[in-house]
């Protein structure tokens, strides 16, 4: 794997990038943690919240919806050139209503600020989590494939959610080789290890990581959302079971159990080096400087070379045949970095419009979460919250619903307690109603394809995941927000 994949996992992030901005791409790299910290400083300059600019928004997310279906070739084919298309699709009316070089200072500010750090850290992750693999242990059986996916739900607590779903995807899938029906293992997969696994830390999760950035101390999600993540997580792995010993009793039989081997421990150490890199953001500010007119943290910068080094580590130290056995191919990150380029540049007026909060085009959204006293309503905030996330960013949208809720941290009553618990509760559980709610579903999707999973398009996977999670989500409603 050698310094020619290094090369190769570069370039996969490169190529989503407008050819303007690929000279100063590889300078301009961070993560997630610098897109929450962007989002706490406050909305990006000069997007004008209209609904009308968020059509290139809406018009990419059918793409994503629709073409796969009606345009196979096509879409596997040009799906950067429709991103791109998509892209220019707000920024070319923008430039002709503004100047040019605002509509230059807006793109530039997404890809550095808001794309860059986050692509950048799906590469880390997804090459050192592509660098562990799990051989044997449980078998594809009812039990085992629960064990495999109960473990996936701790392992994301620790590395986060990107890292586990990396990690668990190769042996789940594996361990049930035998059989013909495997959607359901990536349903699950997606919506308890890629989303619920992020509830109790802020770690690697960007709308709880905003919360810290804003004064939230960073033990608050374990200690108040702890009860509302046993019972999803629960019933999701109960209902799991059953629904799995049900699909088992119509295919072959399970092979032997083999003893449960890591393979590839250094890169789990690089997971955690990772890990450790995206807190320490969070607490050191020694200063900022520009880049090409945009002001970065120097802390950032210095998270760049830790991340490139993950990255490269990772391709120098994991042997060629642990990325065989996990079947390793660049192609699902290519994937996800071509569509979310275009998603960056795309949501930035939509998300300056619920920045906006009651002065912008959304507000009347926003103000069903006040009755009629103008006192704020807890089942509402979960609800919009979610259903917000699930098809726009979860990070703006939680730092919108805590600013309108008037959260301080320092000082919560109870009444904004429960309204911070609706909130944080929302922007993660209903990450994975969507491809698009949180960024590891499109890469798991395009793994398990890659491994010859039938995976649902778009408004398949919605349908599959709202019948799974809707009445989830009722319950909690019932249980913690009446």
């Amino acid at each position: 794997m050698g310094r020619r994949a290094g090369s190769c996992g570069l370039a996969v992030l490169l190529a989503a990038v407008p050819a303007r901005a690929q000279g100063v791409g590889t300078a301009a790299v961070g993560h997630a943690a610098e897109f929450a910290h962007g989002l706490a400083s406050g909305p990006p300059p000069y997007l004008p919240p209209s609904l009308p600019w968020g059509l290139p928004f809406l018009g990419l997310l059918l793409s994503i919806a629709l073409l796969p279906a009606v345009a196979p070739r096509f879409w596997t084919r040009r799906m950067g050139l429709v991103s791109l298309a998509w892209s220019a699709a707000f920024l070319l009316p923008r430039a002709a209503e503004a100047g040019l070089g605002v509509a230059a200072s807006e793109a530039w500010h997404a890809l550095l600020i808001e794309y860059l750090p986050f692509a950048t850290l799906l590469l880390a992750l997804y090459t050192a989590g592509g660098g562990v693999h799990l051989q044997g242990g449980p078998a594809g059986t009812p039990t085992g494939n629960t064990a495999m996916l109960a473990f996936g739900v701790a392992l994301g607590l620790v590395v986060g959610t990107t890292a586990a779903a990396v990690v668990v995807i190769q042996p789940l899938l594996h361990a049930n080789a035998h059989r013909r029906r495997r959607t359901h293992l990536v349903l699950f997969l997606v919506v308890l290890v890629a989303n619920a696994a992020g509830a109790l830390t802020p770690l690697g999760n960007p709308p709880l990581y905003v919360g810290l950035l804003r004064g939230v101390p960073f033990f608050w999600p374990a200690t108040h959302l702890l009860p509302h993540f046993l019972l999803l997580t629960g019933v999701l792995l109960g209902a799991f079971w059953v629904l799995d010993w049900r699909l088992a009793a119509k295919e072959l039989p399970a092979p032997a159990r083999a003893r449960l081997r890591l393979r590839g421990w250094s890169n789990v150490g690089l997971i955690l080096v990772a890990a450790g890199a995206v807190l320490v953001q969070g607490f050191v500010h020694p200063g900022s400087v520009s880049l090409l007119g945009q002001p970065i943290g120097i802390e950032r910068l210095a998270a760049i070379g830790v991340f490139i080094a993950v990255t490269e580590l990772s391709l120098y130290s994991t042997p060629r045949a642990i990325r065989q056995a996990n079947d390793f191919v660049w192609h699902p990150m290519a994937e996800v970095a071509m569509l979310f380029a275009g998603i960056f540049i795309t949501i930035s007026p939509v998300a300056a419009m619920l920045q906006a909060g009651s002065e912008g085009p959304l507000a009347p959204v926003l103000r069903l979460t006040l009755d009629g006293s103008g006192q704020p309503i807890p089942l509402l905030y979960f609800w919009l919250t979610g259903m917000l996330s699930a098809f726009l960013d979860n990070a703006p949208t939680y730092l919108v619903f805590f600013d309108l809720a008037g959260i301080h941290p320092a000082a919560m009553t109870g009444a904004q307690t429960l309204i911070l618990q609706a909130i944080s509760a929302g922007a993660t559980f209903f990450g994975g109603l969507t491809y698009i709610g949180n960024a590891p579903n499109m890469m798991l999707r395009a793994i398990a394809s890659h491994r010859g999973v039938r995976m649902p398009g778009f408004f398949g996977f919605m349908l599959l995941s709202s019948a799974l999670l809707l009445p989830v989500f009722v319950l909690l409603s019932v249980v913690f927000f009446r």
